[in-house]
């Protein structure tokens, strides 16, 4: 498949249009920033999960995500994880105090809930659904049970979002690098399918992961052979959108009368 012929469908991008070529940079540069901040919403969301460097994403922090610490409340693992940064060391330790000793609804009113709510609440009042409603007594006191990580219905919400996000992603980003020239032929395949298998690993894993923890490490791999193929379609589809030079086998098809004008 090395040296098939251009397929009569097949346009390259020295043969598109100036505004097609506009128009896939300008998604190109938006996808790109997004997918880092994609990256940065990850690190934020898992590093130091497990109680360990808060600065450091770590294979025990996706466990403990999924699975939970089996040691200690769900508040108390973020408060030590990745909340640690978040309330001055001894406001963090009357928290943890407080929900070790049984979260008395006296102590609440007297001495946890001035802190959350000049802490805590700009985030944490239920507007978000990805975050926990910590507004009352009562929202607060099922943080304080025992940490099983996500929940299932919290895995099916999160699912749905990123099998229909994603997908809708790795397609407009391989239909622009559907354009570009590679040999062999095989390899261009393969690289416009391994998001859509990357995206079924990572997202089937998170449910594994509470049954065998060693799953994790799938979430790992899923996660990273995602980003290793958006950023080479990226960078391929941005090189010869305008960097590089029509391939020998466009111009002889076209006679060297490549349309660029649209």
């Amino acid at each position: 498949m090395s040296d098939l012929p251009l397929h009569r469908h097949y346009l390259h991008y020295s043969e598109l249009p100036y505004s097609q070529r506009v128009l896939y940079t300008a998604t190109l540069l938006i996808l790109g920033v997004g997918y880092l901040f994609a990256l940065l919403n990850v690190y934020f969301t898992y590093a130091g999960r497990a109680g360990g460097n808060p600065l450091m994403l770590s294979y025990q922090d996706i466990v403990v995500a999924y699975t939970g610490s089996g040691k200690a409340s769900r508040l108390e693992s973020a408060l030590r994880g990745p909340m640690s940064t978040m309330l001055p060391r001894d406001e963090l330790d009357t928290i943890v105090g407080w929900v070790q000793t049984g979260s008395d609804r006296a102590k609440y009113e007297k001495d946890i809930r001035p802190t959350l709510d000049k802490r805590c609440m700009t985030c944490h009042d239920g507007s978000n659904p990805h975050l926990p409603n910590l507004g009352g007594y009562d929202n607060l006191k099922k943080m304080t049970e025992k940490d099983t990580g996500a929940s299932i219905a919290t895995l099916v919400r999160v699912s749905h979002i990123h099998l229909f996000g994603l997908t809708f992603i790795f397609f407009i980003m391989g239909l622009m690098f559907s354009h570009a020239y590679m040999r062999p032929v095989w390899f261009k395949c393969a690289v416009v399918a391994l998001p859509y298998v990357a995206i079924t690993m990572d997202v089937s894993s998170w449910y594994f992961t509470k049954l065998f923890h060693p799953f994790a490490w799938v979430v790992i791999l899923a996660g990273g052979l995602m980003g290793m193929c958006f950023a080479f379609m990226w960078l391929v589809t941005m090189y010869q959108l305008w960097f590089s030079a029509p391939p020998p086998a466009v111009t002889e098809r076209t006679s060297g009368n490549i349309p660029i004008i649209g």
